[in-house]
């Protein structure tokens, strides 16, 4: 087995490489950026450099993207370039290599504006029989991908699974007024009920895939930490989120107040991973409770692997 990760310099191909390493499982790490985990300098646009990396590969990790945030830094053309023409490059070499199967990080982001419904209803549910509703280029050239993907599977049968993750990079977050309101530690818990995954379980969903790639043909998953809500709950959470949450997990409130922390008023989505936990076998390690409980113990309630990873921000 020889593995080709993109974006490899990431936060997610990083933890990729380190995990397929450690399991003597050999891999080429491939990004636009040189790292200690980088063996291929080059961008996936560049299709020579695409095919040189390809040979000899039996199966493709495709983490390389730009991301949400490059939205304010980088042209459309240059989202298209990289998400879509990369993408396609890779997809067409990993054809004509032979290589037995693909997997592809999406994102959440992808579901856009079916993500927000109007103030006061209920929480959006969102599995993987949503309709996505790009908002931006970023998620535009994401769903664009997932379908050049699919077509590969139905016109030359590369077997090739989308994994749409939900946050997990350990950076602030993106809106300000958050940042402001919340410690960060705080935010972050918070949004493993509904919107956040460590990067191990991220790591542990793509090796499942690598695994199930031949059996399941194509399919989409939403990798996300397992939410202690249920679909009857999405009508309050829409209005009183910390009512819902006591109830569910009653243990959350003194927990919270003794380190000064508070629950979010209101949750817009809940993202299910319901799917990857039947058909991949999945089972995520962190998730809201299992932070209480390293909290309550003094412990770091991240994995071993996010910390070792680290921040890294996003390059310019």
């Amino acid at each position: 087995m020889k593995i080709l990760v993109t974006g490899s310099a990431g936060h997610l191909g990083e933890a990729l490489m380190r995990t397929l390493r450690e399991k003597k499982i050999e891999a080429v790490g491939m990004d636009v950026l040189a790292s200690p985990f980088t063996d291929v300098v080059g961008s996936i646009v560049d299709r020579n450099i695409v095919d040189a990396a390809m040979r000899g590969v039996t199966s493709v990790l495709h983490a390389a993207t730009l991301h949400k945030p490059h939205v304010a830094t980088h042209s459309r053309q240059d989202f298209v370039d990289v998400n879509v023409t990369g993408t396609l490059n890779l997809l067409e070499a990993a054809v004509a290599y032979g290589v037995q199967s693909f997997i592809y990080t999406s994102t959440t982001s992808t579901f856009g504006d079916a993500l927000t419904p109007p103030a006061g209803a209920p929480a959006a549910w969102i599995t993987e029989e949503v309709r996505p509703v790009p908002k931006n280029i970023y998620g535009v050239t994401k769903v664009a991908a997932e379908d050049l993907c699919q077509l590969a599977w139905r016109n030359q049968k590369l077997p090739c699974l989308i994994l749409r993750t939900s946050r997990f990079f350990p950076e602030g977050d993106d809106v300000e007024a958050r940042r402001d309101e919340y410690d960060d530690d705080n935010l972050k818990v918070n949004e493993l009920l509904y919107r956040r995954v460590d990067v191990a379980d991220v790591v542990s969903a793509h090796l499942l895939a690598l695994e199930k790639s031949a059996e399941l043909g194509f399919e989409r998953f939403i990798i996300t930490a397992s939410t202690p809500f249920e679909p009857g709950d999405a009508k309050e959470l829409g209005k009183d989120a910390p009512a819902v949450l006591a109830r569910r997990v009653p243990e959350y409130a003194s927990i919270y107040s003794a380190r000064g922390w508070k629950m979010l008023p209101i949750l817009d989505r809940v993202y299910v991973n319901q799917r990857a936990r039947e058909l991949l076998g999945w089972q995520p390690q962190i998730d809201f409770r299992s932070a209480l409980r390293a909290t309550t113990g003094g412990a770091n309630w991240r994995s071993a692997l996010t910390q070792a990873v680290g921040s890294k921000g996003y390059h310019r």
